[in-house]
C-alpha cells in the first residue's frame, strides 16, 4: 500500500465510522422521524445539510474538471451559473411556501394541490430523476476507490452502497440530515485546503480569489501558445443559444429538485426554512467560488507539467490515472513525446485522432493535490471528502425514492390504514431495493457524473418545476392541467435525453440542442400545456384557491394550519367528485 492509499484509508475508515456513528444516535421509529426528521432541524445545520444534499459529486468532483477541460472556462460557466442561480430561484419562489403547505414530499404536494392522478405522475418523476441523479453519485463513489485505494470499481460501489444502506435505512431523514452535517464539514475542508495550498504554490498568494487572475493570464498565455482558444474566451464549443438553454435547465432543475425541496420541510417553521435557505447559501458560496480556481490552476499545472514531456518520462500521478482508465494518451505523431498542440481531444475515441490526451471531467479536483506536489495527507482528505460529496446527496436521492414509494405509493394509494410500523418497515425496504438499483446505475454509468446529473437537472425542470411554481402562485392552475404538463415536459426530455445519448441510441442533437439543455425545452412545454388545458378543465374548488391565496402571504392563516395538520376533508378540498376525476 502506497503513502497515498495508506492515508486515504485512514480518512475513509475515520469519515465512515463517524457518519455509522451519527446514524445510530439518530435511529427513528416513526415515519415523521424518518420522512422530515421530526421537523426539528436549528436553521444552520439544516443549511449545512442542504448543501452537502445539493452540492453532489458533480459539485466536488466533476464541475471544475468540466470548466477546465471540456468547455474552456468560459463555457464549463453554465454549471456556476445554472446551478447557483437555481438555488436562488429555490429559496426565493417554492422553499417557504411549500414548508407553509406542509407536506412531506414533492409528491405529497401534487397529491393534495391538484389530484391522485397528477400524485401518481409526480412520484413517476420523482423516481426517474432521482435514479438518473443518483446513477451520477455512484459512479463518483466508484472513481474514488478505483483510484485512491486500489479497488475496483465494482467493488468500491459496493462499500459505498453498504455504508448508504446502514445510516439511510437505519436513522431516516434524521440521520441522513445528521450525516449530511458531518459530510459537508468534511468536503469543504477537504475542498479549501488543496485550493489554498495550490494557489499559495503557484502565486505566492493563498487567497484563491485574488491569485485567480494572475493564474487566468497564464493559461490563456499557454494555450495560445499551443494554438488552442484562449481559456477565457466565449463561444468557443458552444453557442449562446446552447448556453442560455443549459443554464436554464440547470437553473429550473435545480429549483425542481425533489432531494433538495423535501429538506426544507425539516426546518421547525417557515421562517426558519427561510433562515435554512440563506445558510445553504453561504455554505454552497464556499465551495462554488472556488471551482474556478482550482479547474484554471489545475490545467494550467497539467498543460505546464505534460505538454513535452517524453512519453516514458511522464509523472508518477499521470501515469497513476493513466492506469484506471481516467486518462487516454496516445503518441499519434511517433515522436515519444506527448505534444497537447491542438489541445485535448473530447472523448477517448478521439486520441489519436484529434489529439494526444483525453481527460476525463472526473479527475481534476481528486487529481489536484497530487499534480500540485502536496503531501499524501491532503490527497487522502481530498479522497474522503468526494465520498463525501457523493454519499450525502446519494443518501438524500433514495430517501425520495422511498417516500415516493412507501408514502406515496403504498400509504396514499394501496392501504391508508397502514400502521406507522408497517410504515416504516415498507419505506426501508423501498429504500434498500433502491440502494441495489443505485448501485447498479453506479457501475454502469451513462456518462462523466457531472453530465450524469446534468441529465437529471433537466428532467426537473422539465416536470416539477412548471407544476410546482404554478401550483403556488396560479390558483386556478387544474387537475387535469399538471398532470398532463408532466407527462409532456417528462416523455419529451427523457425521449430526446435517450435518443441523443451516445450509450443509448447515440443520434445527432436536432438543431444542435444538447441533452443537457433540452430540459429548458420541456419545461416550456410543459407550461404551455398546463396553461392551455387549465383553460378548459375544472378549476380548483374555491377552498383550494383560498389556501393557495393563503400560502403565499407571510403571516399565519388558520386555513392553512388546517390544511397542513389535516384536518380540511378531501371531500372539502376537491370535491366529492374528486377520485372520479381524471
Amino acid at each position: 500500500m502506497s503513502e497515498t492509499q495508506l492515508w486515504t484509508a485512514i480518512f475513509v475508515a475515520i469519515t465512515f465510522s463517524l457518519y455509522i456513528w451519527i446514524a445510530y444516535r439518530s435511529r427513528v421509529s416513526d415515519t415523521k422521524g424518518f420522512y422530515v426528521a421530526g421537523g426539528g432541524i436549528p436553521a444552520p445545520a439544516n443549511g449545512a445539510a442542504v448543501a452537502a444534499d445539493w452540492m453532489s459529486a458533480a459539485s466536488f468532483i466533476s464541475m471544475a474538471g468540466i470548466i477546465a477541460f471540456s468547455q474552456n472556462g468560459y463555457g464549463g460557466s453554465v454549471f456556476l451559473m445554472g446551478w447557483t442561480g437555481g438555488y436562488v430561484l429555490l429559496a426565493l419562489l417554492l422553499a417557504p411556501y411549500l414548508r407553509k403547505f406542509g407536506k412531506y414530499t414533492v409528491p405529497d404536494f401534487v397529491g393534495d394541490r391538484y389530484n391522485e392522478t397528477a400524485r401518481l405522475i409526480a412520484v413517476v418523476c420523482a423516481l426517474v430523476i432521482s435514479f438518473v441523479y443518483v446513477a451520477g453519485q455512484m459512479g463518483g463513489v466508484g472513481v474514488v476507490f478505483q483510484r485512491f485505494l486500489g479497488v475496483d470499481r465494482t467493488l468500491g460501489v459496493v462499500i459505498g452502497m453498504v455504508i448508504v444502506f446502514f445510516y439511510a435505512v437505519l436513522g431516516g431523514m434524521k440521520g441522513i440530515t445528521w450525516t449530511q452535517v458531518a459530510q459537508y464539514t468534511v468536503l469543504i475542508i477537504a475542498y479549501i485546503i488543496p485550493v489554498v495550498a495550490i494557489s499559495a504554490n503557484l502565486t505566492g498568494n493563498p487567497v484563491p480569489y485574488l491569485s485567480f487572475g494572475e493564474i487566468l493570464q497564464q493559461l490563456n498565455g499557454l494555450q495560445q501558445d499551443l494554438g488552442i482558444d484562449a481559456y477565457t474566451e466565449a463561444f468557443t464549443r458552444t453557442s449562446m443559444i446552447n448556453m442560455v438553454l443549459i443554464t436554464a435547465a440547470l437553473m429550473f432543475g435545480t429549483a425542481g429538485l425533489p432531494h433538495v425541496i423535501v429538506r426544507f420541510y425539516t426546518a421547525k417553521s417557515v421562517r426558519a426554512a427561510r433562515y435554512s435557505a440563506l445558510w445553504a447559501l453561504f455554505f454552497i458560496s464556499l465551495l462554488y467560488t472556488m471551482a474556478p480556481a482550482i479547474g484554471a490552476m489545475s490545467k494550467f499545472n497539467f498543460i505546464d507539467q505534460i505538454n513535452g514531456t517524453p512519453v516514458d518520462e511522464t509523472p508518477g500521478w499521470f501515469n497513476t490515472w493513466v492506469d484506471v482508465g481516467l486518462i487516454t494518451v496516445s503518441d499519434s505523431n511517433g515522436n515519444s513525446v506527448i505534444d497537447l498542440a491542438g489541445g485535448f481531444a473530447a472523448t477517448a475515441a478521439d486520441v489519436g485522432v484529434t489529439s494526444e490526451v483525453f481527460v476525463n471531467n472526473d479527475i481534476v479536483v481528486l487529481a489536484a493535490p497530487e499534480i500540485a506536489g502536496l503531501p499524501a495527507p491532503i490527497v487522502g482528505l481530498v479522497a474522503a471528502g468526494g465520498l463525501a460529496a457523493a454519499l450525502s446527496t446519494a443518501s438524500g436521492l433514495l430517501l425520495v425514492i422511498s417516500s415516493s414509494v412507501a408514502n406515496d405509493i403504498y400509504y396514499k394509494r394501496i392501504n391508508p390504514a397502514a400502521s406507522e410500523a408497517r410504515q416504516l418497515l415498507v419505506g426501508r425496504i423501498a429504500m434498500g431495493g433502491a440502494i441495489f438499483i443505485a448501485g447498479y446505475l453506479g457501475i454502469n454509468p451513462p456518462g462523466f457524473v457531472a453530465e450524469v446529473v446534468a441529465l437529471a437537472f433537466g428532467l426537473a425542470a422539465a416536470s416539477f418545476f412548471p407544476i410546482l411554481f404554478l401550483g403556488i402562485f396560479w390558483k386556478k392552475a387544474t387537475a387535469i392541467g399538471a398532470a398532463a404538463g408532466m407527462a409532456v415536459g417528462l416523455s419529451f426530455t427523457l425521449l430526446y435525453q435517450l435518443w441523443t445519448l451516445p450509450t443509448f441510441f447515440g443520434n445527432d442533437p436536432i438543431l444542435g440542442i444538447p441533452p443537457t439543455g433540452v430540459g429548458t425545452i420541456g419545461m416550456i412545454l410543459n407550461l404551455l400545456t398546463i396553461f392551455v388545458v387549465s383553460q378548459f378543465t375544472p378549476k380548483p374548488t374555491p377552498l383550494m384557491q383560498k389556501v393557495i391565496e393563503d400560502v403565499r402571504y407571510p403571516g399565519r392563516s388558520e386555513l392553512v394550519v388546517a390544511h397542513a395538520e389535516g384536518t380540511l376533508s378531501e371531500a372539502e378540498l376537491h370535491g366529492e367528485d374528486r377520485h372520479d376525476r381524471p
